[in-house]
């Protein structure tokens, strides 16, 4: 054989398994991302009750919300209040001063002490968790402002006959 066929030969045939290779990892990933959802819990949130309902609005489980505002099931609202307002503190840019404040060195690059990112994601953990409140307490406000049902009748009733 001619080494020009040899090596022909090897390009097509490297070609070809690189080719189901990129083929196969595409169908993968396709697969898995019609499986996975886009976010965490999401994908899963697709019973139609008002909770998954909220979770696919807010793009955030309860319990995500729950662990990035630090509290617990049976926590009450001043604590998450509280817990918010301390995280949002916390990740919030520090106050300009009044005079610009010259670095040391220029070399060194001054550590940002704040996250918009964790910010923002506190918000969306207090909206989630208000949303939730309110999707709880609603059902019980529609039922006290219902009215009553009428009183069961005491005998039977006939209608007549269609004339």
């Amino acid at each position: 054989m001619s080494s020009p066929l040899v090596l022909v030969r090897i390009l097509i045939s490297g070609s070809r398994a690189l080719g189901k290779a990129f083929y196969e990892a595409g169908r993968q990933a396709a697969k898995k991302g019609a499986i996975a959802g886009d976010a965490a819990g999401v994908g899963h949130a697709n019973s139609g009750s008002v909770t998954d309902q909220l979770t696919r609005q807010h793009r955030m489980t309860l319990d995500e919300a729950r662990l990035i505002l630090n509290v617990n099931k049976e926590a009450e609202l001043e604590q998450v209040l509280k817990n918010y307002e301390h995280l949002y503190k916390a990740n919030s840019p520090p106050p300009k001063p009044e005079k610009p404040v010259k670095p040391a060195s220029k070399k060194t690059a001054a550590i940002p002490d704040h996250s918009h990112y964790l910010q923002s994601k506190v918000v969306r953990a207090k909206e989630r968790w208000e949303a939730e409140l309110k999707a709880g307490n609603a059902p019980a406000a529609a039922e006290a402002q219902a009215p009553p049902p009428p009183p069961p009748s005491s005998g039977p009733t006939t209608t007549p006959p269609p004339s």
